[in-house]
């Protein structure tokens, strides 16, 4: 029996246990994942007491992977997908606001939100997922080859023969800059996740009882110099928002991010929901009904990790990494391919 350990329950550790888990049949695997929800920046929230779902990370699923696409809309069940299919426009540093950019033939999301994607391919497997539970330290048992790891409650999971992570690179280099693993592939792996540059997002949800009409989805800032890098609209997803109502996601540019990440919420909120009313030039958006927020500190990574040779080495101990940034792009797709080649190169090794 071989015993797999997965830190992190994002899209890519989702893909790549569904591919182990039918790849390796005598495989138990076990996820732990810090938070109570899986799929990482994948996120949905439904509001207390409402109908309203939204998706305040990551906004859809780009179609630009055939595997992927195969993966949603053949392997797993179809029921509930959802494609934005209204353009995604444009808008500039001064708040102009024009068509250009719709380069994405489908924008997948879920009636029930993103968050399905994973609560999906892991409800297709054996693997327990383990919420909750914040993996502080991990171990290399010299004796027989093996990891366990300690979680912030000072519990051991383990042992494994393979351990996967999938917290963003800086999470992970930390956790590997404390390892108990008295090798010298540690430090150069530490080094090389290190590499990997993040972009911040600062996220408000603006909730109003009206319909905003727009002919677009989405509108997207090109240059970069504006304060907010992109507004959606949630109605376009069907069964997110009331008839008849609407929800915008606002999420500011990294440096506005960085700037303003820790100020009050809802000084954050307001700021953004006087720009989006300025862009959209309707001063009613400027009060909406209500609001929510989410900080990501690491939600993009800008490029991907230098030195793969490392991370091969890594591999020949049984220790892998797995998300969107081994792919080098802040995409969905991107994480649930890497997920998927990640859970394939694993089976082989096994």
């Amino acid at each position: 029996m071989t015993r797999i350990g997965i830190v992190g329950a994002g899209a890519g550790a989702a893909a790549a246990t569904f591919v182990l888990d039918e790849a390796v049949p005598d495989a138990t695997i076990t996820v732990l994942e810090k938070s109570g929800g899986v799929c990482g920046r994948a996120a949905t929230r439904r509001r207390d007491g409402t109908t309203y779902r939204y998706d305040y990370g990551a906004n859809y699923v780009k179609s630009d992977d055939e595997r992927v696409t195969e993966l949603l809309t053949e392997t797993l069940d179809a029921d509930g997908l959802v494609d934005a299919s209204d353009p995604v426009w444009t808008f500039t540093a001064d708040g102009d606001v024009s068509e250009g950019r719709d380069a994405d033939e489908h924008k997948w999301s879920y009636t029930e939100g993103l968050t399905q994607i994973a609560k999906r391919l892991f409800a297709r497997t054996d693997a327990s997922v383990r919420r909750r539970t914040r993996i502080e330290t991990i171990h290399r048992m010299a004796d027989d080859d093996t990891w366990t790891v300690t979680d912030a409650a000072g519990d051991d999971h383990g042992p494994f023969d393979v351990l996967v992570l999938n917290p963003p690179a800086p999470q992970t280099a930390e956790l590997l800059r404390a390892a108990d693993w008295d090798d010298e592939r540690r430090a150069a792996l530490a080094a090389a996740v290190e590499t990997v540059d993040y972009r911040s997002v600062w996220t408000a949800v603006l909730g109003y009882g009206f319909r905003i009409d727009r002919p677009y989805y989405a509108l997207v800032n090109t240059d970069k110099e504006h304060a907010v890098g992109w507004i959606s609209r949630e109605e376009c997803k069907r069964g997110h928002v009331p008839d008849g109502e609407s929800v915008l996601i606002v999420q500011a540019n990294h440096e506005w991010s960085v700037d303003r990440y820790d100020d009050p919420p809802a000084e954050n909120v307001a700021a953004l929901a006087e720009r989006a009313a300025a862009i959209l030039e309707d001063d009613r958006l400027a009060d909406p009904d209500w609001t929510d927020h989410q900080g990501w500190r690491y939600a993009l990574p800008e490029s991907g990790p230098e030195a793969p040779g490392t991370f091969r080495e890594a591999t020949e101990a049984g220790l892998y990494c797995v998300g969107d940034w081994m792919a080098g792009e802040g995409r969905l797709h991107a994480a649930l391919r890497n997920g998927l080649d990640t859970g394939e190169e694993i089976a082989l090794s096994l």
